[in-house]
């Protein structure tokens, strides 16, 4: 069973489900802040962007990282 604050915010359990997998901070503000029969309104888009940004840097951060890696584990470049 599912909480109420997500059944409210979303429709469904595919939106949760891939916003926990891939932005779950931003995730979790927008099921915060939503407020049913409203949505999101004013400084709470905010914060939801905001917070969808640093789930996207986080993302681009541990590819990068990952692709790094695989190069030798911190080995120096050949230049």
């Amino acid at each position: 069973m599912r909480p109420r604050l997500v059944d409210a915010a979303f429709e469904g359990w595919i939106w949760p489900l891939l916003g926990l997998i891939f932005f779950p901070f931003a995730t979790l503000l927008y099921v915060i802040f939503y407020t049913p029969g409203v949505g999101l309104v004013g400084w709470e888009w905010f914060w939801v962007v905001f917070a969808g940004l640093l789930d996207l840097t986080h993302l681009v951060a541990s590819a990068y990282s990952r692709t790094r890696g695989a190069r030798g584990m911190g080995a120096p470049r050949a230049y």
